[in-house]
């Protein structure tokens, strides 16, 4: 009798355990990195400035902004599921979106974003985003009744809001044009590709990382992007970390503009090497 029990406890033992690990594979995983969002709807929300969340990449003193799933989100590895919330990378469609959102009656949106990862988590840049709700009305200053605004209609049928052309085609090339001079202190007119450019990795004395592009000994002017998270970044940061010396990259990314300060989404990153003509 007392084997027996010993052998149904065993049993159990083993059933939920099974369970446990069944329970966690069933865990959702991150989108792969590039993903496009195509108009999902979702809420925008600001989070604590005095928030910190474990494990997630650090944008410095900067607010944090996130977007709230209305419907589960996949592609052919990972999933977002309903209710998930995703941090939304510094860049000017933010700036625009964090404006628009304090002229409306609730923070729903549809969102188009890029999808990257970091460490395994996902974040989104976002590329356009429309309103789902009217503009709030202002108080009106005498006793008539304010007009009666009309409902806008979003992705129906002779819609008001339509995606501009040039939107579109950013969805499916990915290209974007540089409308304007690279300076240190010019504001940017729009995002643009920053292409074939050598730069190091470094840290800011806030121990922020940072991107500087190298003169590589020409009298030019040094300029530094503040880097986002993504995967070519973390593959940048991982050979970086293997040499004492600083390593020359040659990079391409989408460079964007975020309350004043610049930013970079690297699409790529080779290390250049020397041959012996410059330090290492």
């Amino acid at each position: 009798m007392l084997m027996a029990k010993k052998v149904i406890v065993l049993i159990l033992v083993v059933f939920l355990a099974g369970t446990m690990a069944t329970g966690r594979s069933k865990k959702a995983k991150p989108l792969e990195e590039g993903f496009v969002l195509g108009g999902v709807e979702g809420k925008l929300i600001r989070s604590d400035s005095k928030e910190r969340l474990k494990g997630q990449f650090d944008f410095g003193n900067t607010d944090r902004w996130f977007f709230e799933f209305a419907s589960d989100v996949n592609d052919s590895t990972g999933r977002i599921r309903a209710g998930q919330r995703l941090a939304l990378l510094p860049s000017s469609s933010l700036e625009n979106m964090t404006a628009d959102v304090k002229k409306r009656t609730n923070a729903d949106y549809r969102l188009w974003a890029r999808v990257t990862k970091y460490n395994g988590k996902n974040f989104l840049f976002a590329i356009y985003f429309l309103p789902m709700s009217k503009a709030a009305e202002p108080v009106p200053s005498n006793l008539q009744e304010p007009q009666q605004q009309a409902e806008m209609s979003i992705n129906e049928p002779n819609d008001i809001l339509m995606i501009p052309e040039e939107i579109t085609g950013e969805l499916a090339t990915g290209k974007i044009i540089r409308t304007g001079p690279l300076g240190k202190s010019a504001k940017l007119e729009a995002d643009f590709i920053l292409a074939d450019r050598t730069a190091v990795l470094g840290r800011r004395a806030s121990g922020e990382a940072v991107l500087v592009l190298d003169a590589l000994g020409r009298n030019i002017q040094r300029i530094s992007f503040r880097p986002l998270p993504c995967q070519a970044l973390e593959q940048a940061q991982q050979k970086q970390s293997e040499q004492f010396e600083p390593v020359r990259f040659k990079i391409a990314g989408i460079v964007t503009e975020y309350k004043g300060e610049r930013y970079l989404l690297l699409q790529r990153a080779a290390r250049v090497y020397s041959h012996g003509n410059f330090g290492n």
